[in-house]
């Protein structure tokens, strides 16, 4: 508990200083970096569960995704992201099936392209969400809404970490975590809420140039613990069949970037939704 605390901290105090410092061009860096490091953790897990995959074509084509839609944002519209992003995800289809071809003495070629376009739209395709979130408004409206939804997810996580392990008897899945209860269910969603209320009234009812509404807030904050904790089961699923503990060993008490970001794969792309369709 105490590397994962001192780890949390680190990480939100480099989160702080990218959101207010770093210019669009090294916000770009920061996710490719994130992504390709994640992508590489799936494709060491399938490392440890013996199943083959093209490492190279997946780690490359979901940060190619990522650039494409940057530069699309950045540059050109929202809608020629759309358009680009599927070209490219066509692409990578593509070359993952022309990358069979060769292979004569694979015997399960249908597990090999399976798994490496998994690899690709588990990680790449879920996490260029944040570059959606971060670029489909204006610069400050987008960090802030990134900000306020790692707050709100990461503080349901430990609401139901604190509360499971305080007063959790009803066990949710045990067969994918054993560990995870109801009762921290509940907890994480009621934490995520308190959170997103208190942001609300932090950042006076709005999120950048956003109006913020208290219904918002509510919906939100209920909505991307959820969503998180199904994000959480995921990776606990895909660990548990490659029968490893943590996807990595890079951050002291947490484990790899899969591990630290799991609910936000989930919740980032709920979050964009919910931002396209109710808020104006």
């Amino acid at each position: 508990m105490k590397h994962r605390i001192q780890s949390t901290l680190v990480l939100a105090a480099l989160l702080l200083a990218a959101a207010v410092w770093l210019p669009p061009a090294g916000v770009l860096v920061v996710l490719l970096l994130i992504s390709t490091l994640g992508t590489l953790e799936f494709y060491g897990l399938l490392d440890h569960a013996g199943v083959l995959h093209f490492k190279i074509v997946g780690t490359v084509g979901g940060a190619l995704l990522i650039t494409v839609t940057w530069i699309c944002l950045r540059y050109r519209t929202l809608s020629a992201a759309y358009e680009f992003e599927w070209i490219v995800l066509f692409v990578i289809t593509v070359v993952v099936l022309l990358r069979q071809f060769p292979q004569k003495h694979n015997q399960r070629p249908l597990e090999t392209i399976g798994s490496t376009l998994l690899g690709v739209m588990y990680m790449p395709f879920m996490f260029n969400f944040f570059t959606k979130l971060l670029m489909t408004w204006d610069q400050w409206t987008g960090r802030m809404m990134v900000l306020y939804l790692i707050a709100v997810v990461k503080a349901g996580d430990v609401s139901a970490y604190v509360v499971g392990c305080s007063l959790g008897r009803r066990k949710l899945i045990p067969r994918i975590s054993p560990l995870k209860t109801w009762e921290g269910c509940a907890g994480g969603i009621l934490g995520g809420m308190v959170v997103s209320l208190l942001f609300r009234l932090c950042a006076g009812n709005d999120l950048g140039n956003m109006p913020f509404r208290l219904t918002d807030a509510l919906i939100l904050g209920g909505v991307l613990p959820a969503v998180g904790i199904i994000g959480d089961l995921t990776e606990s699923l895909l660990k548990r069949a490659a029968g490893v503990k943590d996807s990595g060993h890079l951050i002291a008490g947490m484990g790899g970037v899969l591990d630290l970001i799991d609910s936000l794969l989930f919740a980032v792309p709920a979050f964009y939704i919910y931002a396209r369709l109710f808020m104006k």
